[in-house]
């Protein structure tokens, strides 16, 4: 028999995208697992405006209000027992980011964790590092829409991480003014530079990519089921898509409006880290924040949410599209 325990949800308010994602909790022969039963995702792209003008304007605050209230009932309707919200960099560069996480608070009863670039990467950490091979040394590439995480795994651990507020939003806005970034602040050297000297120092082989914009690059690829992609095919249809225009690329390519315009963007900047890196190939789970952010509240809860016929039994717990442990 296959126990449904409770339900856990994870908010990740991005600086592209706002991602719901409710599962439930499964034990079943003595495991865990973590089954989606409601994902909503909606392009509120909070990072277009605050990355051009510094706040969030009033009017993509209400809506942004309006949308978490509709994830609010959603969630009730679902009766999920406990929930997690996430910010990551629109929010937290936002002059105004905590006057609209208060609006929440007071008129939602919801509270907004505006989290650093450290956090997001221990997040997805958890559930990144049960993909690792022994002996093996990685790259992560994590690239959102107004920053970019790294983290070196060496020997199934990680050994370093950075962040760098370069993401898909903030590169596209830099291209559209005909700034790059090195003339903007040198960040994209401190970046590469980050990137080489650790890739160097702890011999990484191979890199693994999370966001939504790799997924989609590798859907686009040759590239088998649950086989890396190489470094060839991503430049590949980086060109093809570079050659589109919008129109183009939502009509013919069959990408999201939201999608279309940062996508080459978003892949140039994984494509350089692996050219720092010296790494031929990536691997590209399905997997990112929201997906640890349902780890650590499975974690937090574990006492609450365990079985009482089988109290003595701890395993690590399964996240669907993620490791399998």
């Amino acid at each position: 028999m296959e126990y449904q325990l409770t339900k856990l949800a994870a908010i990740d308010i991005g600086s592209n995208a706002v991602r719901c994602q409710i599962s439930a909790v499964l034990f079943f022969n003595g495991r865990y697992r973590l089954k989606r039963v409601e994902y909503v995702r909606y392009p509120l792209r909070l990072g277009e405006d605050v990355f051009a003008t510094g706040a969030i304007p009033a009017r993509k605050a209400d809506k942004f209000v309006k949308f978490l209230h509709s994830l609010k009932l959603l969630m009730e309707v679902h009766e999920v027992s406990h929930h997690l919200i996430c910010a990551t960099s629109a929010m937290r560069t936002a002059a105004n980011g905590a006057e609209v996480a208060e609006r929440v608070r007071q008129e939602l009863g919801l509270d907004i964790r505006v989290i650093d670039g450290q956090a997001e990467a221990e997040y997805i950490n958890r559930v990144i590092e049960h993909l690792l091979e022994d002996n093996r040394h990685y790259l992560h590439i994590d690239v959102g829409g107004g920053s970019t995480e790294f983290n070196i795994y060496h020997d199934r651990r990680k050994v370093a991480a950075q962040s760098f507020e370069i993401g898909s939003i903030r590169r596209m806005q830099q291209e559209e003014s005909g700034r790059t970034v090195e003339q903007m602040n040198g960040l994209w050297q401190r970046m590469e530079a980050w990137v080489r000297e650790n890739a160097r120092r702890y011999h990484v082989t191979r890199a693994i990519g999370t966001g939504g914009n790799i997924n989609k690059i590798y859907s686009m690829s040759p590239a088998a089921p649950n086989k890396p992609v190489t470094k060839r095919s991503v430049q590949a249809i980086l060109e093809r898509l570079g050659k589109l225009t919008m129109n183009e690329r939502v009509n013919v390519a069959m990408l999201n409006p939201d999608r279309a315009d940062v996508i080459v963007p978003a892949g140039h900047i994984y494509l350089s880290a692996m050219d720092w890196a010296g790494v031929s190939s990536m691997i590209v789970p399905d997997i990112g924040l929201k997906d640890g952010m349902l780890q650590a509240l499975f974690e937090q809860y574990f006492d609450e949410i365990s079985p009482t016929v089988h109290p003595s039994i701890l395993p690590v717990p399964d996240v669907e599209n993620g490791p399998l442990v």
